[in-house]
Formats: structure tokens, C-alpha cells, sequence
């Protein structure tokens, strides 16, 4: 069915005069499955540091990509929402603005690939073959909109809500694409965006200097949750990052252990020994509790427009913040003070910031879902109650019973911390007998 597809799109766009053969000479890289100009090279090499080939006089089919080069410029210049972050964008029309020369797509010298539909000595560009997977997958040509049929997917579907691309492959997304697409007269993707690349302790990722970050050893070291956190809240997504122990270690610790589980075990802790091991019955509510219920109340929208920018850091951060909130909050109320002098208000304060925890629970499980769930488990929450949609319908129940608490985000140990306190320790036993003489 791939196959089909991709061939059909060759054929849409050789009926609308968009391909033509010709000889192609110039330098391909293997590795990235691409050609470049002279003007790119970088000592020899690739802009990737890939190798690259000299290809002399090979005939091959064109597409005209020279006529898409204004076409290209006013999408960009009427939906600069369409390539992100901005910089990208700004690469992109950089790139195009340089000039845009007629694309090579398809070889003679193998036979791997998509077949040119009457001509099978030549294959297809592997990007041409490549990208039509994006329609293919979802029964291109087929554009009837049957809900019945699988091929209807294409026209409830495309065009695509955004495609996530690693930042290296942005131009075959973000030009060659949507001109393809152009040409054969059909609609563009809304949104392309474009991620940074991992470094390790400051270095490039590489095999040959032996530092590669294997996940599943992560996820072995420091559980899925922290890990998933640590990646979607460390670095602008979008930007290249840096990864480290330290920075994990340091990260999850703070955020999570400190201010996150330490503050559910402090809550429900002071709610189980003192409101009958159930959720506390508030009374009238002051205008502090109002604005620390707003705070989180308003997490959801804007969260969502987080996301719908790709902006999973900000997400992350929304989170912090409003658990950063309700630690001030809790500082402030001191509800175990309350117990002798207005058992009423502390209940009150234990409610607000239960609520405010149920809140916090939901919308951290994109980030942190097993951890979260265990969250709103001791909170009692019942399995059913916690989408999105529940945040705002299905408060807590004063009275319902809750479990004893338990440490559900511990932090992890810093690399020579034990060994620090015993080096403590140690000098402190050697200092007292001199105390005591001096004494």
C-alpha cells in the first residue's frame, strides 16, 4: 500500500509538470541520505560531519523545487507559527532565501527503494519514499471520508497537527515537504517542529567516545517517572540539552522529593492523626485559601496552551511552581499550630491544600504517572475521578477515609554525601576531647 502511494504522488506531480530527467553531479552523504552544495561543506565533510561522495553525471529525475522558493517564503511569512522554536523558522527562511535549486529524486546506482513508476532502473530519493509515509499510513489517495473505511483517515486526519522532527532533518521537513505537497495539491502540515540534541557532562553524544545514555539503564538507576521528569523539565524543549548524574540527581531531588513528596507526606500526615484518618470538613474560607485554590485552578488552560506549543518545559515548570505555592502556603497557615488554637481553621487549611494536592496530582500524571497515581491514591481519590475533566467536577469528600501515608518520592543519594557526614562525624568525635580540655 506504501508503495502504491508513494508512486502515485510521483505520478500526480509528473502530470502537473513538477518532474523532469536530467544529470545530477555533486556530493551525497550516505548516512544522512542527503545532497549537499559545495558551499555547505565543512572541512570535507557533511554540515553533520557525515562523509561524503562525489556523484558524477548520473542521470536522474528533478523535481523543480526552484518554483516553490516564494510559494515557500509567504507560508512562512503568513503562519510563522508553522516551523518553531522561532529559530528554527529563522534557518529555514534563511535557507530558502539563499536560493532553492532543483531536487534530485531518484538514483541508478541501487536498486533499493521505491521503483520510478515506467522507468524501474531508477528509485526513488529515499525522502520522497520517506515523507509520503506520513500519508500513506493513513490511506493516501483514498480521501473519501468514510468512517468505516480505513482509507477515510486521510481526510479526517491530514493535514497533520504538527510533526516533531529531530532538528538535523528540518529542512526535509520544513522545504522539501510542504513543496512537494504544494505541487501536488495538497494541504500542508500546520506545524513542524524541531527538537534539540542531548550532549553528556558537556560533550557530544558519541559511540567512539564511549558516552552514550542508554534509557533503559536510567530508567533501572533512577525509575521511568524521574527520568521522564528530568527530561521534560531540564532543558527548553526545543533547545539542545545537557545531561548529567549530578543534574538528574539534583533535579528530582528539589522538585520532586523536597518539595513534592514532601509535602503530600506532611498533609496527609497531619490530616490522618488529626481529622479521624479522612479528608478534613473546612469551614469558611479566607481569602488566602481562595487565591492558593485559584492558583491551581487555572493550571489546566494554562498548561494546555503549554502543550499546544510544544512547550513541555513550561508544563513542567507551571507544576513546580504551583507546588512551590503551596509549600509557601503551608508555611504561612501552619496548620500544626492550629490544632490547640483553632482545630476548625486547621481542618480548613488541611482542605485547601488537599484539594490543591488532588489538583496537582492529576495534571502531574503526563509527567510523572506512577507516581502521581500513588499521589491520589493516598489522597483517596477514586480511579474514576481522575482525567482532566474530573478537576474541576469531582472535588474531595470531607469524611472519606484515607490510608496511612507513605513516602512516595524519596530522594536520591548525592554521589560522596555519606561519605561527607562520615568525614563529619568523625571530626567531631576527634574535636570533642580538646572541647572538653580547653573547657
Amino acid at each position: 500500500e506504501h508503495k502504491a502511494s508513494v508512486q502515485h504522488l510521483w505520478r500526480v506531480l509528473v502530470e502537473k509538470g513538477y518532474i523532469y530527467k536530467g544529470t545530477y553531479s555533486g556530493w551525497y552523504s550516505v548516512r544522512d541520505e542527503c545532497f549537499y552544495n559545495e558551499s555547505e561543506l565543512v572541512d570535507g565533510k557533511a554540515p553533520t560531519g557525515a562523509d561524503v561522495e562525489w556523484v558524477a553525471k548520473e542521470e536522474s529525475y528533478f523535481f523543480k523545487l526552484s518554483e516553490f522558493e516564494e510559494p515557500l517564503l509567504k507560508m512562512y511569512s503568513e503562519h510563522p507559527e508553522m516551523v518553531a522554536p522561532k529559530s528554527r523558522l529563522n534557518e529555514v527562511v534563511s535557507f530558502v532565501k539563499g536560493g532553492l535549486k532543483d531536487l534530485s529524486v531518484s538514483r541508478t546506482s541501487f536498486k533499493w527503494g521505491v521503483p520510478v513508476p515506467d522507468d524501474e532502473d531508477h528509485v526513488m530519493y529515499v525522502w520522497i519514499d520517506a515523507l509520503t509515509n506520513y500519508i500513506s499510513a493513513l490511506g493516501y489517495p483514498n480521501n473519501d471520508d468514510n468512517d468505516n473505511d480505513v482509507n477515510g483517515n486521510f481526510a479526517k486526519f491530514w493535514p497533520a497537527g504538527a510533526h516533531i522532527v529531530g532538528k538535523d532533518i528540518l529542512r526535509f521537513h520544513a522545504v522539501y515537504w510542504p513543496a512537494v505537497l504544494m505541487a501536488a495539491g495538497l494541504p500542508v502540515p500546520k506545524r513542524i517542529f524541531a527538537h534539540g540534541w542531548w550532549t553528556k557532562d558537556g560533550q557530544k553524544i558519541s559511540k567512539s567516545l564511549g558516552n552514550v545514555i542508554d534509557p533503559v539503564e536510567l530508567v533501572e538507576k533512577y525509575g521511568v517517572d524521574a527520568t521522564r521528569f528530568f527530561l521534560m523539565s531540564e532543558v527548553p524543549f526545543g533547545n539542545d540539552g545537557d545531561y548529567s548524574d549530578s543534574a538528574m540527581i539534583f533535579k528530582c531531588n528539589a522538585n520532586l522529593a523536597n518539595e513534592l513528596g514532601n509535602l503530600f507526606h506532611r498533609v496527609c500526615t497531619l490530616a490522618f492523626k488529626n481529622c479521624n484518618a479522612a479528608i478534613p470538613t473546612p469551614g469558611d474560607l479566607t481569602e488566602e485559601d481562595e487565591e492558593m485554590l485559584a492558583t491551581v485552578r487555572g493550571l489546566r488552560e494554562k498548561c494546555g496552551g503549554h502543550i499546544a506549543n510544544q512547550a513541555i518545559h513550561q508544563y513542567a515548570n507551571s507544576m513546580i511552581m504551583a507546588v512551590k505555592d503551596a509549600n509557601k502556603y503551608i508555611d504561612v497557615m501552619a496548620p500544626w499550630a492550629l490544632k490547640k488554637t483553632d482545630p476548625q481553621r486547621m481542618s480548613t487549611v488541611l482542605y485547601v491544600l488537599m484539594e490543591v494536592l488532588r489538583y496537582v496530582a492529576i495534571l502531574y500524571q503526563p509527567l510523572i504517572p506512577d507516581s502521581a497515581n500513588k499521589l491520589l491514591d493516598q489522597l483517596s481519590v477514586p480511579k474514576d475521578e481522575r482525567t482532566f475533566y474530573h478537576l474541576d467536577t469531582c472535588p474531595l469528600k470531607p469524611g472519606s477515609a484515607i490510608n496511612q501515608p507513605v513516602i512516595v518520592l524519596s530522594r536520591f543519594e548525592v554521589p560522596g554525601e555519606n561519605k561527607e557526614q562520615e568525614a563529619g562525624s568523625v571530626k567531631q568525635k576527634e574535636q570533642q576531647p580538646k572541647q572538653k580540655q580547653q573547657q
